[in-house]
């Protein structure tokens, strides 16, 4: 009796040799976002066989971009750690400090397509770290988003339409040209 395999007839899959192999890399060199449809079309192989190639061969996986709200550069951080540990120390120092302060900002906030999970998903090797991305492209839909606060929290805010203005008294006027 044997326990090996015997051989049987038909042909040894060819959709994951070498050559394929080296063109799907090739396609995700190029375009990390490329998907299995397009790789299937270009490539000529099956869908089973592309997935096989991407997950045994390559050791790949398909993960989104985790989404921060904006990349800074090492400087950056480094000042605002800065002016973070001052103002803790004001803080810790003068028990009113924060009570005394009513601070404003104004901030123009544009509307955006969200980009779908799958829309920012990639190719990406194993032990490779998750893309990031941030928002760079404002759409053509904005209006100016003012605010005042306290330590107690929001005292007012209004969102400012395009050819109006607020004065200093919350009003909101229309803007002289």
């Amino acid at each position: 009796m044997s326990v090996g395999e015997d051989p049987r007839p038909g042909r040894p899959s060819t959709s994951t040799n070498d050559d394929h192999v080296k063109r799907v890399l090739a396609m995700i060199s190029g375009n990390r976002r490329v998907t299995v449809r397009e790789v299937v079309d270009e490539v000529g192989i099956g869908i089973g066989s592309c997935h096989q190639i991407f997950t045994e061969k390559l050791q790949m996986r398909h993960v989104s971009a985790k989404f921060v709200p904006r990349l800074l550069t090492d400087d950056q951080k480094e000042k605002l750690v800065e002016i973070s540990q001052e103002l803790l120390a004001n803080a810790n120092s003068n028990e009113n400090f924060l009570k005394n302060i009513i601070t404003g900002d104004e901030t123009w906030v544009y509307v955006h397509d969200v980009e779908t999970k799958m829309q920012s998903s990639q190719w990406m090797g194993k032990g490779s770290p998750r893309p990031k991305k941030a928002r760079l492209s404002p759409s053509k839909i904005k209006v100016m988003l003012v605010v005042f606060f306290d330590w107690k929290g929001i005292v007012h805010h209004e969102f400012v339409r395009s050819g109006q203005m607020v004065n200093n008294i919350f009003i909101i006027a229309p803007c002289i040209s």
